[in-house]
């Protein structure tokens, strides 16, 4: 029985691998900071381990006698959150986890970026050869973090792997939640030409494809962008939205411009005072940049085929928001 360390085990990622593994016959650990409630985790079988990447003695006990570490964790993208932090965990936690794996002879480091890294792709779809370009603090930690992963692997010759995760979206997750809210009580505006590409990858196929980066042999040091089957544009994502909810939607649109100065005039008087803004413009940039993707990489050295189209994932994703009353 192959013993693994998934870390992020309480995250939406990282409780869908951990299921996805026990029923597949895996020795699991989780790693999970000390606040952080585990019952659910525990009643999948999962072996909980307290520790935080911020300090590395905590990480011995999770890595001992395991044979591939899965590195789900992260500080991700909210308001708020001070810049350090972000280094604090997604670069320097992530350090801390490299030398712990080491130490302990494990087979595999599998390590989760994003394809944040690239931020606005502006030749779309993007390779994983397509340049760095990150956006923000967290798109900012997050390279550092798999830049520092992939010299560790060729310069320590610890085996390891990185893949960039699309737009996760799908049941128990709220990501994408205030999307589907708004077009359900008839409240969405489609700002600009909504003809900018969108991508998502449902949960389902991004865990099969995270366990072919973990077991696929030969791909040391390599990056693989795993997403969905395929991109769409902005206006076509909110139609099947809107079809899906059975609800219709305003085919007016709005300029852009206007709401991103006002996203910014906002960030300008608030963040000084501690105000979360209203309107910011990493929220408007969903109306103006592309995220389209392109995974033949994935299948060809993978065997990646996601299995989910739009509409199944959508409906899935929406029937869950409907039964917990979300929608409303």
């Amino acid at each position: 029985m192959e013993k693994v360390l998934i870390t992020g085990a309480s995250g939406y990622t990282g409780r869908h691998l951990c299921r996805r593994m026990i029923k597949g016959g895996y020795d699991v650990r989780g790693l999970v900071l000390p606040d952080i409630d585990a019952n659910e985790l525990e009643s999948m079988g999962v072996t909980i381990i307290r520790g935080d990447l911020r300090e590395r003695d905590s990480l011995r006990a999770g890595v001992e006698g395991v044979d591939v570490v899965y590195h789900i964790a992260a500080v991700y993208r909210e308001e708020g959150i001070p810049r350090k932090t972000f280094w604090d965990v997604n670069v320097e936690g992530t350090r801390n986890l490299l030398m712990a794996a080491q130490d302990a002879g494990i087979r595999r480091f599998v390590h989760c970026s994003t394809v944040g890294v690239q931020g606005e792709i502006a030749n779309p779809p993007a390779t994983e050869e397509a340049a760095y370009n990150p956006g923000d603090y967290y798109q900012q930690s997050k390279m550092e973090g798999e830049l520092l992963a992939l010299d560790f692997f060729k310069k320590e010759g610890l085996p390891g792997v990185v893949f960039r995760p699309v737009g996760i979206y799908g049941p128990g997750d709220d990501r994408f939640l205030k999307l589907f809210r708004y077009i359900y009580q008839g409240t969405f505006r489609m700002f600009g030409s909504g003809n900018v590409l969108y991508h998502l990858t449902y949960i389902d196929d991004l865990v099969d494809g995270i366990l072919l980066v973990g077991e696929t042999q030969d791909i040391e040091g390599e990056i693989f962008t795993l997403a969905g089957p395929r991109f769409t544009t902005l206006n076509e994502l909110v139609e099947t939205i809107a079809r899906v909810l059975d609800v219709g939607i305003s085919k007016r649109h709005y300029p852009v411009w206007p709401l991103w100065t006002a996203g910014a005039l906002c960030e300008f008087v608030c963040r000084p005072l501690g105000i979360h803004p209203p309107v910011y413009r990493r929220r408007v940039d969903f109306f103006l940049k592309d995220r389209a993707f392109d995974i033949q990489k994935a299948r060809q050295k993978l065997g990646y085929q996601p299995r989910i189209d739009l509409e199944t994932g959508i409906r899935r994703t929406a029937e869950w928001y409907q039964e917990q009353g979300l929608l409303d």
